[in-house]
Protein backbone atom coordinates (compact mmCIF):
# COMPACT_ATOMS: atom_id res chain seq x y z
CA UNK A 1 0.00 0.00 0.00
CA UNK A 2 1.47 3.25 -1.37
CA UNK A 3 1.55 7.02 0.32
CA UNK A 4 -1.31 7.63 -2.04
CA UNK A 5 -3.70 5.01 -0.64
CA UNK A 6 -3.11 6.74 2.61
CA UNK A 7 -4.27 9.91 1.36
CA UNK A 8 -7.52 8.95 -0.07
CA UNK A 9 -8.39 7.00 3.34
CA UNK A 10 -7.51 10.15 5.03
CA UNK A 11 -9.56 12.37 2.87
CA UNK A 12 -12.45 10.22 2.85
CA UNK A 13 -12.61 9.84 6.17
CA UNK A 14 -12.58 13.38 6.79
CA UNK A 15 -15.27 13.83 3.94
CA UNK A 16 -17.06 11.51 6.05
CA UNK A 17 -16.28 13.64 9.09
CA UNK A 18 -17.36 17.00 7.31
CA UNK A 19 -20.99 14.84 6.89
CA UNK A 20 -21.59 13.87 9.60
CA UNK A 21 -21.08 17.44 11.43
CA UNK A 22 -23.13 19.18 8.78
CA UNK A 23 -26.03 16.53 9.15
CA UNK A 24 -25.42 17.55 12.99
CA UNK A 25 -25.55 21.16 12.36
CA UNK A 26 -28.64 21.06 10.50
CA UNK A 27 -30.06 18.83 12.73
CA UNK A 28 -29.56 21.29 15.81
CA UNK A 29 -30.60 24.14 13.65
CA UNK A 30 -33.95 22.34 13.31
CA UNK A 31 -34.38 21.24 16.45
CA UNK A 32 -31.50 22.50 19.28
CA UNK A 33 -31.76 23.86 22.28
CA UNK A 34 -33.57 27.04 21.45
CA UNK A 35 -36.64 25.04 20.08
CA UNK A 36 -36.59 23.06 23.18
CA UNK A 37 -36.44 25.84 25.49
CA UNK A 38 -40.15 27.24 22.95
CA UNK A 39 -41.38 24.04 23.88
CA UNK A 40 -40.48 24.13 27.73
CA UNK A 41 -42.26 27.49 28.02
CA UNK A 42 -45.41 26.60 26.06
CA UNK A 43 -45.85 23.58 27.56
CA UNK A 44 -45.22 25.54 31.01
CA UNK A 45 -48.04 28.20 29.21
CA UNK A 46 -50.32 25.11 28.83
CA UNK A 47 -49.82 23.32 32.57
CA UNK A 48 -50.85 27.04 33.75
CA UNK A 49 -53.97 27.15 32.22
CA UNK A 50 -55.06 23.97 33.06
CA UNK A 51 -54.47 22.69 29.50
CA UNK A 52 -52.04 19.70 30.38
CA UNK A 53 -51.36 17.11 32.88
CA UNK A 54 -47.80 17.49 33.24
CA UNK A 55 -46.85 19.32 36.14
CA UNK A 56 -43.23 22.15 36.09
CA UNK A 57 -40.37 21.14 38.08
CA UNK A 58 -38.12 23.57 39.37
CA UNK A 59 -35.41 21.17 40.08
CA UNK A 60 -32.45 21.79 38.30
CA UNK A 61 -32.53 18.24 35.84
CA UNK A 62 -29.08 17.59 33.58
CA UNK A 63 -30.05 16.99 30.02
CA UNK A 64 -28.04 13.81 28.96
CA UNK A 65 -28.78 15.80 25.28
CA UNK A 66 -29.04 18.72 23.38
CA UNK A 67 -31.42 16.88 21.07
CA UNK A 68 -34.80 15.89 22.33
CA UNK A 69 -34.90 13.25 20.07
CA UNK A 70 -31.77 11.38 21.88
CA UNK A 71 -32.26 12.44 24.87
CA UNK A 72 -35.61 10.11 25.20
CA UNK A 73 -33.34 7.64 23.21
CA UNK A 74 -30.55 7.79 25.88
CA UNK A 75 -33.06 7.61 28.69
CA UNK A 76 -34.03 4.26 27.85
CA UNK A 77 -29.87 3.11 27.45
CA UNK A 78 -28.94 1.16 30.71
CA UNK A 79 -25.80 2.67 32.51
CA UNK A 80 -26.96 5.94 30.92
CA UNK A 81 -27.00 6.94 34.38
CA UNK A 82 -23.84 6.12 36.10
CA UNK A 83 -21.90 7.76 32.82
CA UNK A 84 -23.93 10.83 33.72
CA UNK A 85 -22.97 10.72 37.74
CA UNK A 86 -19.36 10.11 36.48
CA UNK A 87 -19.78 13.40 34.24
CA UNK A 88 -20.68 15.20 36.92
CA UNK A 89 -18.39 14.37 39.59
CA UNK A 90 -15.62 15.29 37.18
CA UNK A 91 -17.00 18.91 36.83
CA UNK A 92 -16.57 18.96 32.69
CA UNK A 93 -19.10 20.73 30.78
CA UNK A 94 -20.07 17.48 28.46
CA UNK A 95 -23.70 15.67 28.44
CA UNK A 96 -23.88 11.80 27.81
CA UNK A 97 -24.27 12.11 24.48
CA UNK A 98 -21.13 14.75 24.15
CA UNK A 99 -19.44 11.76 25.75
CA UNK A 100 -20.63 8.82 23.79
CA UNK A 101 -19.87 10.94 20.49
CA UNK A 102 -16.06 11.38 21.86
CA UNK A 103 -15.63 7.62 21.91
CA UNK A 104 -17.19 6.98 18.98
CA UNK A 105 -14.89 9.41 17.49
CA UNK A 106 -12.06 7.82 18.95
CA UNK A 107 -13.21 4.39 18.11
CA UNK A 108 -13.14 5.49 14.10
CA UNK A 109 -10.04 6.68 14.58
CA UNK A 110 -8.26 4.26 16.41
CA UNK A 111 -10.04 1.77 13.63
CA UNK A 112 -8.58 3.83 11.04
CA UNK A 113 -5.33 3.92 12.29
CA UNK A 114 -5.45 0.18 12.49
CA UNK A 115 -6.56 -0.61 9.34
CA UNK A 116 -3.94 1.40 7.30
CA UNK A 117 -0.74 0.88 9.66
CA UNK A 118 1.01 -2.39 9.05
CA UNK A 119 0.56 -3.75 12.82
CA UNK A 120 0.02 -7.30 14.53
CA UNK A 121 -3.63 -7.46 14.98
CA UNK A 122 -3.02 -6.96 18.98
CA UNK A 123 -1.63 -3.79 18.57
CA UNK A 124 -4.67 -2.90 16.05
CA UNK A 125 -7.14 -4.27 18.46
CA UNK A 126 -5.59 -2.06 21.40
CA UNK A 127 -5.49 1.29 19.16
CA UNK A 128 -9.49 1.24 18.67
CA UNK A 129 -9.79 -0.04 22.21
CA UNK A 130 -7.57 3.06 23.17
CA UNK A 131 -9.16 5.43 21.28
CA UNK A 132 -12.69 4.57 22.11
CA UNK A 133 -11.86 4.71 26.16
CA UNK A 134 -9.55 8.12 25.96
CA UNK A 135 -12.49 10.20 26.43
CA UNK A 136 -13.41 8.16 29.73
CA UNK A 137 -9.60 8.26 30.99
CA UNK A 138 -9.89 12.16 30.28
CA UNK A 139 -12.48 12.15 33.01
CA UNK A 140 -11.54 9.99 35.70
CA UNK A 141 -8.45 12.09 35.15
CA UNK A 142 -10.58 15.18 35.65
CA UNK A 143 -12.48 13.58 38.36
CA UNK A 144 -9.39 12.75 40.43
CA UNK A 145 -8.19 16.15 39.92
CA UNK A 146 -10.89 17.53 41.05
CA UNK A 147 -11.53 15.50 44.26
CA UNK A 148 -7.58 15.97 45.46
CA UNK A 149 -8.83 19.93 45.28
CA UNK A 150 -11.77 19.17 46.83
CA UNK A 151 -9.83 17.83 49.81
CA UNK A 152 -7.63 20.38 50.40
CA UNK A 153 -9.98 23.31 50.31
CA UNK A 154 -12.32 21.70 52.77
CA UNK A 155 -10.11 22.37 55.93
CA UNK A 156 -10.32 25.94 55.16
CA UNK A 157 -14.37 25.59 54.01
CA UNK A 158 -14.68 24.40 57.38
CA UNK A 159 -12.83 26.61 59.35
CA UNK A 160 -15.04 29.53 57.59
CA UNK A 161 -18.12 27.79 58.01
CA UNK A 162 -17.03 27.47 62.07
CA UNK A 163 -16.06 30.97 62.57
CA UNK A 164 -19.30 32.52 60.68
CA UNK A 165 -21.19 29.93 63.22
CA UNK A 166 -19.28 31.65 66.40
CA UNK A 167 -20.34 35.53 64.94
CA UNK A 168 -24.02 34.33 65.26
CA UNK A 169 -24.58 33.38 61.58
CA UNK A 170 -27.10 30.28 61.16
CA UNK A 171 -25.85 27.34 59.16
CA UNK A 172 -26.97 28.41 55.78
CA UNK A 173 -26.07 31.55 55.86
CA UNK A 174 -22.31 29.62 56.96
CA UNK A 175 -22.59 27.19 53.82
CA UNK A 176 -23.45 30.55 51.25
CA UNK A 177 -20.15 32.60 52.67
CA UNK A 178 -18.36 29.22 51.84
CA UNK A 179 -19.70 29.43 48.02
CA UNK A 180 -19.18 33.05 47.57
CA UNK A 181 -15.57 33.68 49.91
CA UNK A 182 -14.01 30.25 48.66
CA UNK A 183 -12.37 29.03 44.83
CA UNK A 184 -14.06 26.38 42.66
CA UNK A 185 -14.54 23.59 42.70
CA UNK A 186 -15.72 23.59 45.87
CA UNK A 187 -17.38 26.52 46.34
CA UNK A 188 -19.51 25.68 43.65
CA UNK A 189 -20.87 23.05 45.55
CA UNK A 190 -21.59 24.73 48.90
CA UNK A 191 -23.38 27.00 46.34
CA UNK A 192 -25.99 24.41 45.18
CA UNK A 193 -26.38 23.11 48.20
CA UNK A 194 -27.43 26.83 49.68
CA UNK A 195 -29.45 26.72 46.35
CA UNK A 196 -31.38 23.71 46.90
CA UNK A 197 -31.93 24.77 50.48
CA UNK A 198 -33.50 28.14 49.15
CA UNK A 199 -35.58 26.37 46.56
CA UNK A 200 -37.43 24.55 49.57
CA UNK A 201 -35.37 21.23 49.93
CA UNK A 202 -34.51 19.67 53.43
CA UNK A 203 -31.15 19.95 54.65
CA UNK A 204 -30.11 16.36 54.95
CA UNK A 205 -31.56 15.67 51.67
CA UNK A 206 -29.32 18.70 50.17
CA UNK A 207 -26.19 17.23 52.10
CA UNK A 208 -26.90 13.97 50.90
CA UNK A 209 -26.99 15.27 46.92
CA UNK A 210 -23.62 17.12 48.01
CA UNK A 211 -22.13 13.59 48.97
CA UNK A 212 -23.28 12.10 45.63
CA UNK A 213 -21.77 14.46 43.50
CA UNK A 214 -18.33 14.59 45.28
CA UNK A 215 -17.15 11.06 45.90
CA UNK A 216 -14.76 12.33 48.83
CA UNK A 217 -13.76 10.74 52.25
CA UNK A 218 -13.68 13.85 54.21
CA UNK A 219 -16.89 15.34 52.64
CA UNK A 220 -18.92 12.78 53.38
CA UNK A 221 -17.45 12.61 56.98
CA UNK A 222 -18.78 16.27 57.26
CA UNK A 223 -21.77 15.03 55.76
CA UNK A 224 -22.53 12.48 58.27
CA UNK A 225 -21.56 14.18 61.33
CA UNK A 226 -23.88 17.36 60.44
CA UNK A 227 -26.79 15.16 59.93
CA UNK A 228 -26.05 13.29 63.52
CA UNK A 229 -25.74 16.86 65.05
CA UNK A 230 -28.95 17.74 63.65
CA UNK A 231 -30.38 15.26 65.03
CA UNK A 232 -29.12 14.76 68.77
CA UNK A 233 -28.18 18.35 68.66
CA UNK A 234 -24.35 19.34 70.31
CA UNK A 235 -22.10 22.18 69.02
CA UNK A 236 -21.74 22.30 65.90
CA UNK A 237 -18.82 25.07 65.83
CA UNK A 238 -16.75 22.63 67.48
CA UNK A 239 -17.39 19.78 65.81
CA UNK A 240 -16.51 21.98 62.42
CA UNK A 241 -13.49 22.53 63.89
CA UNK A 242 -12.27 19.19 64.93
CA UNK A 243 -13.27 17.75 61.50
CA UNK A 244 -10.99 20.47 59.97
CA UNK A 245 -8.37 19.34 62.17
CA UNK A 246 -8.65 15.72 61.44
CA UNK A 247 -8.67 16.67 57.63
CA UNK A 248 -5.51 18.46 57.97
CA UNK A 249 -3.68 16.10 59.94
CA UNK A 250 -4.57 13.18 57.50
CA UNK A 251 -3.26 15.59 54.22
CA UNK A 252 -0.02 16.05 56.13
CA UNK A 253 0.16 12.53 56.49
CA UNK A 254 -0.87 11.61 52.92
CA UNK A 255 2.19 14.37 52.13
CA UNK A 256 4.76 12.32 53.78
CA UNK A 257 3.54 8.98 52.74
CA UNK A 258 4.04 10.07 48.77
CA UNK A 259 7.09 11.88 49.87
CA UNK A 260 8.25 8.05 51.15
CA UNK A 261 6.49 6.34 48.36
CA UNK A 262 8.55 8.43 45.81
CA UNK A 263 11.35 6.46 45.43
CA UNK A 264 8.80 3.40 43.95
CA UNK A 265 7.26 5.62 42.13
CA UNK A 266 10.12 6.55 39.99
CA UNK A 267 11.05 3.12 39.48
CA UNK A 268 7.81 2.19 37.86
CA UNK A 269 8.25 5.00 35.19
CA UNK A 270 11.90 3.94 34.59
CA UNK A 271 11.28 0.40 34.51
CA UNK A 272 8.21 1.02 32.23
CA UNK A 273 9.67 3.27 30.04
CA UNK A 274 13.19 1.74 29.38
CA UNK A 275 12.02 -1.48 27.35
CA UNK A 276 10.83 1.24 24.87
CA UNK A 277 13.58 3.70 24.73
CA UNK A 278 16.11 0.36 24.55
CA UNK A 279 14.06 -0.51 21.82
CA UNK A 280 14.07 2.97 19.66
CA UNK A 281 17.58 3.01 20.34
CA UNK A 282 18.48 -0.05 18.58
CA UNK A 283 15.89 0.23 15.90
CA UNK A 284 17.70 3.89 14.98
CA UNK A 285 21.84 2.43 15.30
CA UNK A 286 20.71 -1.01 13.65
CA UNK A 287 17.03 -1.57 12.22
CA UNK A 288 18.20 -5.22 11.18
CA UNK A 289 19.21 -6.14 14.63
CA UNK A 290 15.52 -5.83 16.36
CA UNK A 291 13.27 -5.90 12.81
CA UNK A 292 13.03 -9.58 13.93
CA UNK A 293 10.93 -8.80 16.85
CA UNK A 294 7.70 -7.56 14.55
CA UNK A 295 8.88 -9.51 11.69
CA UNK A 296 8.88 -13.19 12.68
CA UNK A 297 5.84 -15.07 14.30
CA UNK A 298 8.10 -16.00 17.33
CA UNK A 299 9.27 -12.32 17.76
CA UNK A 300 6.05 -11.06 18.27
CA UNK A 301 4.60 -13.94 20.04
CA UNK A 302 8.09 -12.34 22.78
CA UNK A 303 7.12 -9.01 22.12
CA UNK A 304 3.45 -9.59 23.34
CA UNK A 305 4.54 -11.89 26.36
CA UNK A 306 6.98 -9.00 27.43
CA UNK A 307 4.03 -6.28 26.61
CA UNK A 308 2.14 -8.32 28.91
CA UNK A 309 4.44 -9.03 31.88
CA UNK A 310 5.49 -5.64 31.74
CA UNK A 311 2.36 -4.18 32.26
CA UNK A 312 1.42 -6.71 35.18
CA UNK A 313 5.18 -5.38 36.79
CA UNK A 314 3.33 -1.94 36.82
CA UNK A 315 0.22 -2.90 38.33
CA UNK A 316 1.90 -4.56 40.75
CA UNK A 317 4.58 -1.86 41.57
CA UNK A 318 1.08 0.53 41.57
CA UNK A 319 -0.21 -1.68 44.09
CA UNK A 320 2.26 -1.91 46.29
CA UNK A 321 3.12 2.31 46.67
CA UNK A 322 -0.80 3.24 46.44
CA UNK A 323 -1.14 3.47 50.46
CA UNK A 324 -4.40 4.51 51.51
CA UNK A 325 -4.73 6.89 54.50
Amino acid sequence: MNDLSYLVYLLVFLAVLLLCGGVWMAWQSARGPGAARVARRLRAMHTASGESEKAVSITKDRPLSDTPALQGLLEDVPGVPRIDQLLLQSGKTWNVATFLGLSLMGWMIGLLLASILPLPWYIRLGLTVAGAGLPYLMVQRAKAKRLVRIEQQLPDALDLMSRAMRAGHAFPTALKMVGEEMTAPLAEEFRMVFDEVNFGVAMSDALNNLAGRVPSTDLRYFVIAVLIQRETGGNLTELLSSISAIIRDRLKLLGQVRVLSAEGRMSAWVLGLLPFGAALMMHLMNPQFIEVLYTDSGGRKMVGAALGLLTIGVLVIRKIINIRV
